[in-house]
């Protein structure tokens, strides 16, 4: 097992109510909006679980690109879609219940034996997908700030 190790920074700043701006580690990324959908937000921008469902079918989109690259095979186009299962859990709370992707790839006739190893392979190079199939530690700090409040 490596010891390499890399680590970036996501920010993010409360706009109002449920909505935040998120700023990432790199200047050229721009900053998006997120926010939970209505009643509780205003859905000015995905919320959490959308970004994660977005996360899980993008890398694999790419995971399967770059092992379809490797083995020369062209791929001309790519759609993906990633169907998000929201269920309670035995305590009543919403969780994420499973994530169904569907990834469609063109490539020509001829190259479609060719990227059956990929299609082996490509699920095992995905960061997102292996990361949260197998449990993600989060740890988890709350700073409180009691300054007093004017208005």
């Amino acid at each position: 097992m490596s010891s390499e190790e890399n680590v970036f920074v996501t920010r993010l700043e409360r706009v109002r109510d449920y909505q935040f701006r998120v700023k990432f580690d790199q200047p050229s990324i721009p900053q998006i909006i997120t926010d939970e959908p209505e009643p509780l937000g205003r859905g000015a921008g995905p919320n959490p679980s959308r970004l994660l469902s977005a996360a899980v079918a993008n890398c694999l989109s790419s995971s399967l690109i770059f092992c379809l690259s490797k083995a020369r095979i062209s791929v001309k186009d790519l759609e993906a879609s990633a169907e998000t299962v929201i269920r309670r859990n035995e305590e009543g709370r919403w969780r994420i219940g499973g994530l169904r992707v569907k990834i469609h790839p063109v490539i020509s006739s001829e190259e479609v034996s060719k990227s059956k190893r990929c299609l082996e392979l490509f699920e095992d190079f995905c960061i997102v997908t292996q990361s949260v199939r197998k449990g993600i530690d989060v740890k988890v700090e709350v700073e409180m700030d009691s300054s007093e409040m004017t208005g």
